[in-house]
């Protein structure tokens, strides 16, 4: 089987990676009604392949930081080395080329109410190459948060029931402390890392990897997303796209937008343009329709503005480099 190409069992473990994304293989054989050994086989098919990855990712607020979406304007022969620099950083994150090759887009995280944010954009590479830079502070996600919809469409709510845990006792969570970074720094690689692997990466035991995950999981501030493309579902035009909202439209637009199978994820930001979102259609076809019918639709929606994804850089998770 092409190691890039999805069949329904495929897209059946991808969505149920993105409900538990360290779910055990059995518990996922069993609701999918496979052997365990075909979904760890496929699993690792489209792990090696370089299809698919699961990463563990703190919560911004959960750590006391701050996410600013950050757009770089520049000549395109700077665009791939400017990208590649920013994607090096441990504080950067979605990392995209976008409108030809001419802007880069990224997530870069700082420390909250610190001198940190004052010096955000002094980090960032410098070169003459780059003509415009703005940073724009990540009030709230307001669409998106458990996924993109185009992979998270093959189960059923009976499958996504049993695949949940049953949520466990409220007990207060340690807050994470600098004794976690290395759990955290393992978990961006691969979420899935044997509890071996995690405790190698920390110098605990297991049973103490165990019971931190359990910790940070259950405070909120530990969630597993999937990083796979949307090609392999048969989606080929990405976008993002900035929203000028009327203030007292923004609760209004940002439900709708939620609703909307398009919406990969948006956040409300400051700015001009106070909501920034990431699009996903089939084909550009589908994107001018989505763009005049849905978008146009939204009453407090003042303007627009629209860039075609050319590359992702990088995802959530750390940078995997040869």
């Amino acid at each position: 089987m092409d190691p890039l190409t999805l069949d329904e069992l495929d897209r059946q473990l991808v969505h149920a990676l993105q409900v538990d994304g360290r779910a055990p293989f059995s518990r996922i054989a069993a609701v999918l009604g496979a052997s365990d050994r075909t979904i760890a086989r496929r699993y690792l098919r489209l792990r090696e392949s370089g299809a698919l990855r699961v990463v563990g990712l703190p919560e911004a607020a959960a750590l006391g930081h701050v996410d600013w979406l950050v757009r770089m304007r520049c000549s395109p022969d700077a665009a791939m080395p400017v990208a590649a620099a920013l994607a090096r950083r441990e504080d950067t994150s979605w990392v995209t080329l976008v409108s030809g090759g001419t802007e880069i887009t990224c997530i870069t995280r700082t420390r909250s109410q610190s001198a940190d944010g004052d010096l955000l954009l002094q980090k960032l590479p410098r070169t003459p190459r780059i003509t415009v830079v703005s940073a724009h502070c990540m009030l709230r996600g307001v669409a998106g948060l458990h996924g993109w919809p185009g992979r998270t469409a093959a189960l059923t709510q009976d499958q996504i029931a049993a695949l949940r845990q049953p949520p466990p006792a409220q007990e207060a969570t340690p807050p994470p402390t600098a004794h976690d970074n290395g759990l955290l720094a393992a978990l961006a690689k691969d979420g899935r890392a044997t509890l071996a692997a995690l405790a190698a990466a920390t110098g605990w035991s297991e049973t103490t990897v165990r019971r931190r995950l359990d910790e940070l999981c259950r405070g909120n501030v530990l969630y597993f997303d999937v990083e796979i493309e949307p090609a392999l579902f048969g989606y080929t035009a990405e976008a993002m796209m900035w929203l000028t909202v009327a203030p007292a439209a923004l609760t209004a637009t940002t439900q709708a937008l939620a609703m909307h199978p398009q919406i990969a994820y948006a956040a409300a930001t400051t700015g001009p343009a106070n909501v920034s979102a990431s699009v996903i259609c089939r084909d550009l076809n589908e994107l001018y329709e989505y763009i005049a019918g849905d978008i146009g639709s939204l009453p407090g929606i003042t303007q627009v503005e629209t860039a075609p994804v050319v590359r992702r850089v990088k995802g959530g998770g750390t940078l995997l480099v040869p």
